[in-house]
This record gives C-alpha cells, structure tokens and sequence, in this order.
C-alpha cells in the first residue's frame, strides 16, 4: 500500500469517527434523552474547553516524550472506550462529563492527524504543500460517509452513534500502528508550556487590527457551534408536525444536514479567486452574511416546497459560511503575524474559534432555545431569527471597525 493511500486512509477514518456522531448528537439528547437548550449547550460546551488547552499539552508531549503517531494511535484507541462510556450515559451530569473526557482526548488528535502526515510526507521527498490537500479532503468525505451512515441505520436518535464511531476509533487506532515512525526531533527547539498552548501570541491584542480580526473569530466560532449543535435536531422536529413527518428531509436528516459538508469541499477550490478579487476583508464580511443567510432560510424553511428549497440552500450557502472566514482567517495571520510568533498566533485564532467562540456559542444557544421552548416544543422560526440578527449585527460590526487595505502582491506572496 502507498504512503499517499495510507494517509488518505488515516484523514477518512480521523474524521469519519466525528461524523458519526457530532452532527446527530444534539437530535439524540433532544428526541431521545430529552435535554433541555440548555443542558445541551452546555454538553456542547465541552468542546471548546477541550480545545481550549488540551492540543497545545498533547503537541507537547508529542515534541518530547512519545512519538506523534503512537500518540495518536493511543488517543484513538482511549477514545474509543470513552466513547462507549458516552454510549451508556443517560442522564445530564453522566453525558458531560463523558463527552468532556472523550473530547479531551480527539481535539488533541486533529492536530496529531496534520503533524504525522506531514511528518511522513516529508520523509518520502513528497512536496507537503501539493501533496497534502488532495489527501485531507478524503478526511471531510469521511465525515459526510459517517454522517450518512449514521442517519441511514438510524442511529441518530439512539446510543448506536457511539457504538459506531468506536468501532471506527479502534480501526484507525490500530491501523495507524502500520504507519511509518515519526520519531521525536530531539535536535528542535523545544517550546515552552505558554508557547505551546499559543499564549504568547496574546501581545497580537495590543494591535488594533489584530485585536478586532480575533475578537470577530470569536464571535464566528460561537456561529458555526450552533449549526453544529441543532442542526439536525431543526430538521428532526418537523417530524412532529402530521404534513412534514413523512417527507424525505425529516426522515433522512443527516442526508440533508451533510450537503453543508459537500458544500464546504467546493467553495475551498473558489476561495484564491476570490481572496485576489476581493482581498481577505470583503471575502471574511461575505462569510458573515453567509452566516446571516444560512440562519434566516433555516427561520423561513420547511420540509416541503419552497420551504425544502429554502433549508437546500442554506445547506449549499454553508460551504461560504465556513470556508471564507476559517480559511481565509488562517491566510490573515499567516501573512500578519510575526514570523517568530507564527505557529502560536494560529494556535491563537483556534483558540479563539473553536476554544473561547465554541463555549460562548454553545452556552448563548442553549439560552435562546430554552426562551423559545414552551412544555418541549421549540419555535425553530424565532430561534434562528435571533441567530441570524446575530449574524447580521456582527457583518455589519466587522465591515466599520476592521479596517484593512487590500494587497493582492500580499496574498499572491504568502508561503505555505
């Protein structure tokens, strides 16, 4: 088997093993445990404590106690357990803290996922940059295959996500033992505790333009938490309603919630057009709208007619969504930061996405729900009005304070 194969199979199976579950979790503790918004947020707020400071402690531990690749193997194969510990927790407290340990151990993993790979492709003379995404995105196949699979046996609404997605963790656990070594560089400069978890790139606050640009990443992490969270427990309420409960979209919800997915895989190819075009101001205000429009067709959509067609697109309108900030957000500091403070400022804008923006967006969310929520019953329109005013209030923040010039020498000159 080829290296290029190998690593196509280790980013399917990384991120298979999340879509398995995260799309459907939110339905599952709605439909079958019977959470409420807030009890909900609250587990989905596990994520962003988990990566808030869990990535830079394992990258450590991989810089200089245990080899990358068998760390990630070991973080998979525990993970799977805790997995199954998940697929026994029905009640609120049990869950949190089942999905916080879990989680502790594969936000880690993500980071490992890109470090062994580029590891590897490197030691086989591949160039990294060419290379590299042709291989991640069988990782975001992945995820929309487990997705589908998930929804098609209809283990969305029972424990049988989790049962799955373990099965999924121990192959690629194992599976990754096969790979080439990556061994520790025991020659590099070996960073320390602050440095790691990207504290040092705080001092990028003190910049106007850098401090407006991670406070708006913030405010995104907290949008792309809550389609995340709810997406298919929207779509799974229609069911409830005598018209809807037998239309293909409330049947096979996880079908049409994994089209944002395939989405995203498209608008990545589009967006060094339109960062030349446009530059990185105009394309991250377009995500913001997009954000705005994805949320108001959600308000306005339903399971048949021009409602279906309304929740079609705001699956199609994803792809802009998070692509043109998380992407082009990268670009921006790549280019803005300080070479030395390079790799902590990414760490930075992680951490401000899916860290601190992905607590707030899961706790704000649970919130507006449960004031939506009359004796189990959610009003889905206002819900999602009030997501997309949220949007629209931050497009329009974003476009008056952050204040850039667009340079097209500038990003045709990035280095990756």
């Amino acid at each position: 088997m080829s290296i290029k194969l190998k690593l196509t199979i280790l980013n399917f199976l990384q991120f298979f093993v999340f879509g398995a579950w995260l799309l459907s979790f939110g339905k599952y503790m709605f439909a079958t445990l019977h959470f409420t918004g807030g009890q909900i947020g609250a587990i989905f707020m596990t994520l962003g404590f988990a990566s808030l400071i869990m990535p830079g402690i394992f990258g450590m531990i991989a810089d200089r106690f245990i080899s990358p690749d068998k760390l990630f193997a070991l973080l998979h194969l525990f993970g799977a357990i805790m997995l199954l510990y998940m697929a026994q927790q029905n009640d609120y407290n049990g869950l949190w803290l089942a999905t916080l340990l879990y989680l502790m151990l594969y936000m880690p993993s993500i980071g490992l996922d890109n470090t062994v790979s580029y590891c590897i492709l490197e030691k086989h003379n591949y160039d990294v940059v060419k290379t590299f995404p042709p291989i991640r995105v069988w990782g975001t196949i992945g995820f929309i295959l487990a997705t589908w699979i998930t929804d098609w046996f209809g283990w969305g609404i029972n424990a049988g996500q989790f049962y799955f997605a373990a099965g999924a963790s121990v192959i690629l656990g194992l599976f990754t033992f096969t790979l080439p070594s990556c061994p520790i560089d025991k020659t590099a400069e070996k960073k320390s505790f602050a440095q790691a978890l990207g504290l040092d790139a705080f001092k990028l606050f003190a910049e106007y333009k850098m401090a407006i640009f991670f406070t708006f990443a913030m405010l995104l992490g907290a949008a792309l938490q809550i389609t995340n969270a709810y997406g298919e427990a929207f779509l799974h309420d229609f069911g409830k309603i005598k018209e809807f409960a037998d239309s293909i979209i409330v049947k096979y919800n996880g079908f049409v919630m994994s089209i944002s997915q395939i989405s995203e895989t498209i608008f990545i190819i589009t967006i060094p057009f339109f960062l030349k075009r446009y530059g990185i101001k105009k394309v991250m205000l377009m995500s913001m709208l997009a954000w705005f429009v994805r949320f108001g067709l959600f308000a306005v959509g339903s399971p048949t007619g021009l409602g279906a067609a309304a929740l079609i697109l705001s699956m199609i309108v994803y792809g802009m969504a998070f692509d043109f900030f998380n992407i082009s957000g990268s670009l921006f500091v790549e280019q803005e930061a300080d070479p030395k403070i390079r790799a902590s400022a990414q760490g930075l804008f992680i951490i401000m996405t899916n860290g601190i923006g992905a607590v707030l967006g899961a706790y704000g969310s649970g919130y507006i729900i449960d004031m939506f929520t009359v004796n189990g019953n959610r009003d889905w329109h206002s819900i999602w009005s009030v997501f997309a005013i949220y949007a629209l209030v931050i497009a329009i923040l974003f476009a008056v304070l952050f204040k850039y010039k667009h340079d097209p020498e500038k990003i045709k000159n990035i280095k990756h």
